[in-house]
């Protein structure tokens, strides 16, 4: 897995007082009710482990983070990752509260499949959130046309180990393409999109929400292809990989004139299990009640619903985000 780039002393605090739960009075006043109280966290950190800079988790992460540390006065904040495998890795090592992560991730922890050695119970799902579209992307010169075309060629798989490069590698395969039948570059969205424009890479996997902002601004600036993957294609996928999903990517998303088919896995927001139930329960409760909020920070929070959120789910659902939805 790649190495996290934190210092000693954010490691020593991190694994100190992650989880931990104190006997202060965290009760704060909420300007936003009136000036009541608002209920405290027996937690006094929040780490929301999220994925690159440029990516829809950081940005919608960080605006929730905010949310929290305003609401309940605790320290919570967002760690950039190399998202999903990591995220996940970094709540069994007992070092963050909260993550978004791929379900497709979650699926394989919780199940102790494909890079995962055993089964862990750590892991709670607090909601299933938006669809993050797999986005193939090369240049309008590269020849690349189709999904098969991108055998031979030097393709950015996303980070070693992220979610991105779990989803794939799983795709290339249900293709019959391997790593040996191309070159393979671990690079991030913002990497990728600069490795594209400088024509070291052919092709790229950029799977987030719409748009990703790195490939927004690739595609302002250079002329750009969307290869699809056809909805057979991601259904023969999902007979053995359940999380894939059919979608298309919106026509003008990325000045694509036509709708774009290609697949799909649905977002999971997941905590630590052994975070409380009353912890879990109003953390859960401020963050659908802040869905705005999110969705000005980033539209692909636009397609989270409170309706939904409990659809698909991978891991079992936390008890206090269970006795929120039980009051709905």
């Amino acid at each position: 897995m790649k190495k996290m780039k934190v210092s000693a002393f954010s490691l020593i605090v991190a694994g100190s007082m992650v989880l931990a739960a104190c006997g202060e009075d965290n009760t704060t006043t909420n300007p936003e009710n009136g000036g009541g109280e608002t209920a405290g966290l027996e937690a006094n950190i929040v780490t929301i482990a999220t994925g690159g800079a440029s990516g829809p988790y950081n940005i919608i992460g960080s605006t929730l983070a905010e949310t929290y540390s305003s609401q309940y006065g605790v320290n919570s904040r967002t760690q950039t990752t190399g998202a999903s495998v990591e995220n996940v890795n970094l709540i069994k090592e007992d070092k963050i509260e909260m993550a978004f992560t791929m379900s497709d991730v979650v699926s394989q922890a919780v199940e102790g499949t494909e890079g995962f050695t055993e089964p862990t119970d750590k892991i709670s799902q607090i909601a299933a959130l938006y669809p993050n579209y797999v986005q193939i992307v090369t240049t309008a010169d590269s020849g690349i046309e189709t999904f098969e075309d991108l055998r031979g060629k030097r393709i950015a798989v996303g980070d070693q180990n992220s979610g991105v490069e779990v989803n794939a590698r799983t795709l290339l395969e249900g293709y019959g393409i391997t790593y040996d039948d191309i070159q393979v570059d671990y690079l991030g969205y913002a990497e990728a999109a600069d490795g594209l424009r400088a024509g070291q890479i052919d092709a790229a996997f950029l799977t987030s929400g719409l748009p990703n902002a790195s490939l927004l601004e690739l595609s302002e600036t250079l002329d750009i292809r969307m290869v699809s993957i056809a909805p057979e294609d991601v259904e023969r996928v999902a007979e053995d990989q359940s999380y894939f999903i059919a979608l298309e990517i919106p026509a003008d998303t990325y000045g694509n004139e036509e709708p774009v088919p290609t697949a799909a896995i649905m977002n999971a927001l997941v905590v630590h299990s052994d975070m409380s139930e009353d912890d879990v329960y109003e953390l859960t409760k401020t963050f659908f009640e802040n869905l705005d909020t999110l969705e000005n920070s980033h539209q692909a929070a636009a397609d989270i619903t409170l309706e939904a959120a409990q659809e698909g789910l991978v891991a079992p659902l936390h008890p206090g985000a269970q006795r929120y939805y039980d009051e709905q």
